[in-house]
């Protein structure tokens, strides 16, 4: 493609060194210095960043259109993507806190993330084979899809609406809580408390591991999945689960049906919402 300007072998310090920049090359080229400038490339269209590093603050606000690749932005690199749209991401080295926000149409490949709260308030976001360590990822983010991807975080995906998970390796504590509409297939799941409050939760052959996991839920159902370490599982639930292999315990579903190997402990009893209707198989194979 052909760019009608053309930026290469540059270092810029300077507040918004590239502002407003149109169908526009930028390859090799360092964004820091002593004059320590935010906004490098602030409302900037039709952009294509190649090779670049990327040391200040707030380099890509309002930017339509763009790919950015082999870059690295660092630690000091805060905030780096907010209120963009339709931009692609690959081969990438993302730090800093907040790297992306209020964003749409965002696509992530092959890319090493380390950003606590990312991707807060975005919509159409795609991440492939990227991995992500992040202590509040995904809050309020609508249409998200996440495809061969490890993550390691804590309280992720609250407020999550119509996500699709597949392939991906998720080590989070409280995840998917008040979720709607969400898949996972195919995936390891580990953490604590896991999709308390959500709302339409689907797992299908995914392997559920941590304590007191899917309490509160309306809509969850579990296809041929295995729960290991999974205590007082499904606590006022409306759950309809086929489980391979064991549960540690269950206690007080709301609705549905659990069918399972084994379960170590059935808890009833001490229930405020009544005993609740929900039928509990044990010896099931399928």
């Amino acid at each position: 493609m052909e760019y009608e300007k053309e930026y290469r072998n540059q270092c810029y310090d300077e507040e918004r060194a590239l502002y407003g920049v149109r169908n526009t090359l930028v390859e090799h080229c360092v964004f820091d210095g002593p004059a320590d400038g935010e906004s490098a490339l602030k409302e900037s269209k039709n952009i294509a960043v190649r090779n670049c590093q990327f040391m200040l603050r707030y380099p890509f606000w309002h930017v339509e259109q763009g790919v950015i690749e082999n870059c690295t932005m660092s630690e000091g690199c805060r905030a780096a993507l907010w209120y963009d749209t339709d931009v692609t991401i690959n081969d990438c080295d993302m730090g800093g806190i907040k790297a992306l926000r209020e964003c749409t149409k965002m696509s992530l490949h092959n890319c090493h993330i380390v950003s606590p709260e990312f991707s807060w308030r975005c919509a159409d976001v795609t991440l492939k084979e990227c991995d992500l360590t992040s202590e509040y990822p995904f809050f309020e983010t609508k249409r998200l899809v996440l495809d061969n991807c490890t993550m390691k975080g804590k309280y992720s995906f609250q407020y999550v609406e119509d996500a699709t998970i597949s392939n991906c390796n998720l080590d989070t504590k409280d995840a998917f809580w008040h979720s709607r509409n969400v898949t996972v297939v195919d995936s390891t799941v580990k953490g604590e408390y896991l999709g308390w409050y959500a709302e339409n939760l689907k797992f299908v052959r995914c392997k559920i591991i941590g304590t007191q996991p899917l309490c509160y839920v309306k809509g969850l159902i579990l296809e041929d999945c295995t729960m290991e370490g999974t205590d007082l599982s499904f606590e006022y639930s409306d759950v309809t689960a086929d489980i391979v292999g064991d549960i540690m315990s269950v206690k007080n579903p709301l609705s549905g049906r659990i069918r399972a190997w084994h379960i170590g402990e059935i808890v009833r009893g001490d229930s405020v919402k009544g005993d609740g209707n929900c039928e509990i198989v044990t010896g099931y194979r399928r």
